[in-house]
């Protein structure tokens, strides 16, 4: 079944305990990102409010309780989009509760399925596929209706084998992020 839309929001706002990500595309190619994107390569500084609505999202969750966390994968040298992430996405989505952790594959897979394809799980027992072009355009989500076993075994692996964004990130000498008005 294909998630879009509000079926998308229903099903993923319907988790209890836990929304958990996979996410292993090297670029994410989303047309409400790409002036942000743009504008990191430019060398801009980062606009107020940026992923402010994420943010306001996992503040919620986290408020009932609920949390969200994700592992990000990543090969060496970093993609440009990847340190975007790392400069402008990351930090704002740690500080407003998201736990993220980076697994870098560039010298072991470690026995991942690193097929490119992303995926959500929540509370362990449901799973969406997020489908992408080689570009990283998404294609669609859609819900995953096999056993869920071999998603919890490759989260628990991607967990045990990542590490704190915060850990990660020191010493690869990334710009901070600098937050100024945005115009207008």
């Amino acid at each position: 079944m294909l998630l879009d839309g509000d079926a998308w929001r229903q099903f993923f706002d319907a988790f209890e305990r836990d929304a958990w990500r996979f996410e292993a595309q090297p670029t994410y190619t989303m047309p409400r990102e790409q002036e942000n994107v743009a504008r990191f390569l430019r060398g801009e500084d980062k606009p107020l409010g940026h992923n402010a609505a994420w943010h306001e999202k996992v503040r919620a969750y986290k408020g009932t309780g609920r949390r969200v966390g994700r592992v990000r994968v990543v090969r060496r040298p970093l993609t440009d989009y990847q340190r975007y992430q790392f400069a402008w996405g990351i930090p704002g989505n740690i500080e407003a509760g998201e736990d993220i952790r980076i697994l870098d594959v560039t010298h072991d897979d470690f026995g991942l399925p690193l097929t490119g394809r992303d995926w959500w799980m929540f509370d362990g027992v449901r799973v969406a596929h997020l489908n992408f072009r080689p570009d990283g355009t998404q294609i669609n989500r859609e819900v995953h209706e096999g056993d869920p076993a071999p998603y919890r075994e490759w989260r628990r692996v991607a967990l045990e084998r990542a590490v704190p964004f915060g850990e990660y990130v020191k010493g690869l000498g990334l710009p901070a992020p600098r937050v100024t008005a945005s115009p207008g």
